[in-house]
Order: structure tokens, then C-alpha cells, then sequence
């Protein structure tokens, strides 16, 4: 084992991942909590449904910018490449305000809600009011994860995460007011506090991330010193397609459910057990940057360390999910503290079990699309997506015309069959990598 492999113990690595952990949990009891809130308010399942639904559309139009994060942390290594990034994010920003403005146009939701997801009225229409509130949503997203990719490179994960309780602390005061001095919806509330709060978590980013700018931007770096536009959109359209073709998949989900046994009942848990299941898939998420920073500083030395870490992650978090979900604690959570009704509690709780899997499967592809990040090789993590998407879609289709199984159950089982299969198709692409970047 060589000199440099001893310098990266496993308490570093989990002193640098920690703080990015609890960010990504702290963004994942955001769905929890105003779902708790919404469960309070007139016509739960009815304003569940709504939320869940704009919710999902507004990861869609977030989805281009998600990998902002990864990129920024990857590629700004000096004052060339910050100019160049930062230029690049502002461009994604203002195409993602854009395609969330088209959605919100009458005509145009009119036929994404009623002609092609065939929503129930009802729905629908608390669904556009509280989708033109997370008109500012993607674009604060795109601006915070730049700054926190520079953040994470500059090995301030702390200061991350302080970010991220400014986000909670304002969703969660902007949700509290809402709720008890308005007559709003519960989707409304929903759709505004998320607004409100990575408003506040992008003005923070910004304002704690001057110091490590500065320092950037007078690094002496050459790497990245020729950095071009069609350099950067060669690295980032295939990171970008990712997350949106994974997230455009989320409304024609809700087509199926729509169309499934119990249709109401499944467009109403599965946000709540989304939601819940994320707490603990967001684990996974949190070590993609990780990795991309100890793989930049010395891949040859550090790669074992950070392979072994990430069983780690896979094998506790899906323990623990698995643990909850098959206990009476799955009762807490959904009746005491979402505030779900016995009814769909127990409706909840089969697919939960089955996405208990999920958390593992995310840290297996979050390590996977790292070492590829890692040696610029992006192409076939937009593939994988594809492949997971396709067999969500054929899954979805298959088992909703053939059997009687409620649809969230369905849903489920096919985020897990093709979990399984993107990984399966990473696997070769990212073992090639390692051999370049461990000889």
C-alpha cells in the first residue's frame, strides 16, 4: 500500500462526506415535512396529487441544471475557467426560466394536463396555479449548486451545508405562515415554500462562497486554462441529459398511475413515499462530488478507499430503509408523522418496502458516474439513463394492462428493475476507467 493511500483514511473521507450527507438530507425533509403540512389542510388527497404533479414538473425543468454541481466542482480551477462556468450557468438559467414559463401558459399546460396525462380536473387545475409558483425554483437551484460545486472543490463541504439550513429554515417558517394565516391550498403552500427557501439557499451560497472565489480566481492552476464553450458543452449536455431524461419520465409516470388500479390513492402516497424513500437515497447522492474531488487529487492512491466507502453507504442506508419500512416504525412515520390517513398509510407502505432497495442502487451509480466524470467520459451515464428510463416505461406499461396490482406498487418495482439495469450497463464503461486511471 503506498504512502499516499495512508493519507486518505476512512475518517477523512467521512469528515468531507458528512456535511454534504446532511445537506442532501436536509433537502429530502423538505417533501416530508410539507407533505405533513399539506395532510393538514382541506381535500389532502386531492391537493397531494397537485403537489406531487408540480413538483414533478418543476424537477423536469430543473433537471438541465442539477449536474451544475458536478461540473463546477470537476472543471473551475482558476479565474479562466469561474468565467467561463459561471457564463455557461447563467445561459442554463435563463433556457430553464423559459421552458418553465412555456409550461405555465394556459394553452400549453391545457395540453400537457388534460390531453396527454389525462389528470382528473380537479387536480389539474390546483396543479397549473401551484406549478406558476416554482417559476423562480430551477434557476436559484442552477445559481446554488455552481457556488456549492466551487465550495466542495475547495474542501468547504461545511459551509455546504450551512447553505442548506438557510433553504430549510425559510421553507420551513414560509410553510408555517402560510399554514396558519392564509386560507391558501395545501399545493400552493407546498410550491411557494419551496420557492422561498432555495431562493434563500442560493443567496447564501453566494455570499459564503466569495472567499473561495476569490481564491480561484487568483489560482496559478494551469488545468482547464483553455477551457471552451464547446469544451464545457461537450462535458455537460450529456450530464444534463441525464437528470432530464430520468425526471421527464416523472409526468408520464403519472400518466400510468392515472390509468392503474386505485388511480387517486397512487397519485397520492407515492410523493409521500418518494419523498420518504429520498431521505435515504440521498445519501448516495451526496457521494458523487465526494468522489469526483478525492479521485481529482490522486485517483492511483485514493481509488480503493473511496470504492470501500461507498459499500459502506450502499449497505447502511438500505439496511436501515429495509429495517423501517418492515417495522411498526413505518407507522410513525406515515401516520403520526405525515399525518396519512390508515388508509393509505397501509396503502404505503408495500411500495416503500419494495423502494427500500433504491438507496443502494443510487450509491452503486453515484460512484459509477463519478470515476467516469472523473476522466471526462459522459456519454454513457446519459445512455444508462436512457436504458432506466425505457425499462421504467415497458415495466410500467406491462404490469398496469396485465394485472391488478395498484399502480404505486408498479411504480416501484419498476424504479428498482431499472435501478438495476443502468447500473448493470455502467459497470463495463466505468471499469475501463479505473484501469486508465489506477495504472
Amino acid at each position: 500500500m503506498s504512502e499516499n493511500q495512508h493519507e486518505l483514511k476512512y475518517s477523512k473521507i467521512f469528515i468531507f462526506w458528512y456535511p454534504l450527507a446532511l445537506t442532501w438530507i436536509m433537502m429530502s425533509l423538505e417533501g416530508p415535512f410539507l407533505a405533513a403540512v399539506i395532510a393538514r389542510m382541506g381535500d389532502v388527497k386531492i391537493n397531494l396529487a397537485a403537489y406531487g404533479i408540480a413538483y414533478s414538473f418543476g424537477l423536469v425543468v430543473e433537471a438541465p441544471i442539477i449536474m451544475l454541481m458536478s461540473a463546477s466542482t470537476a472543471l473551475v480551477k482558476n479565474n479562466f475557467s469561474y468565467r467561463k462556468l459561471m457564463n455557461f450557468t447563467v445561459y442554463i438559467n435563463l433556457f430553464v426560466t423559459l421552458f418553465i414559463l412555456l409550461i405555465v401558459m394556459p394553452p400549453v399546460f391545457h395540453l400537457i394536463a388534460y390531453k396527454i396525462l389525462r389528470i382528473p380536473a380537479e387536480i389539474a387545475q390546483i396543479t397549473h396555479v401551484a406549478t406558476i409558483f416554482l417559476i423562480p425554483w430551477p434557476a436559484a437551484i442552477g445559481f446554488r449548486r455552481f457556488y456549492q460545486g466551487i465550495l466542495i472543490s475547495s474542501g468547504l463541504t461545511k459551509v455546504v451545508a450551512y447553505t442548506t439550513v438557510f433553504r430549510l429554515t425559510f421553507m420551513i417558517i414560509t410553510g408555517l405562515v402560510l399554514f396558519n394565516l392564509t386560507n391558501l391550498k395545501g399545493a400552493y403552500v407546498g410550491t411557494i415554500s419551496l420557492s422561498t427557501g432555495v431562493i434563500a439557499e442560493a443567496m447564501a451560497a453566494f455570499l459564503l462562497a466569495r472567499k473561495p472565489i476569490k481564491e480561484v480566481r487568483k489560482s496559478e492552476i494551469e488545468e482547464n486554462s483553455d477551457l471552451s464553450y464547446m469544451d464545457i458543452t461537450k462535458f455537460y449536455i450529456p450530464l444534463a441529459l441525464t437528470p432530464f431524461i430520468a425526471l421527464s419520465a416523472q409526468p408520464i409516470v403519472t400518466l400510468f398511475l392515472a390509468q392503474s388500479v386505485r388511480p387517486v390513492d397512487s397519485l397520492a402516497v407515492m410523493p409521500v413515499v418518494h419523498s420518504f424513500t429520498f431521505i435515504f437515497r440521498s445519501l448516495g447522492l451526496s457521494y458523487q462530488e465526494v468522489a469526483i474531488t478525492f479521485l481529482n487529487k490522486n485517483a492511483k492512491a485514493y481509488y480503493h478507499r473511496i470504492r470501500n466507502f461507498a459499500f459502506m453507504i450502499a449497505a447502511g442506508s438500505t439496511a436501515t430503509l429495509l429495517f423501517i419500512t418492515t417495522t411498526p416504525l413505518a407507522d410513525l412515520w406515515f401516520i403520526h408523522l405525515t399525518s396519512l390517513t390508515r388508509q393509505l398509510a397501509d396503502f404505503a407502505k408495500a411500495p416503500a418496502m419494495i423502494m427500500s432497495l433504491l438507496p443502494a442502487l443510487t450509491v452503486f451509480i453515484s460512484f459509477e458516474r463519478s470515476v467516469l466524470v472523473k476522466n471526462k467520459i459522459t456519454t454513457p451515464i446519459t445512455i444508462a439513463t436512457v436504458i432506466e428510463v425505457f425499462i421504467i416505461l415497458v415495466t410500467l406499461f406491462t404490469l398496469i394492462k396485465i394485472s391488478s396490482i395498484p399502480g404505486a406498487v408498479i411504480a416501484a418495482t419498476s424504479f428498482v428493475i431499472a435501478r438495476l439495469f443502468a447500473n448493470a450497463y455502467l459497470y463495463k464503461p466505468m471499469n475501463k476507467s479505473i484501469r486508465a486511471i489506477t495504472t
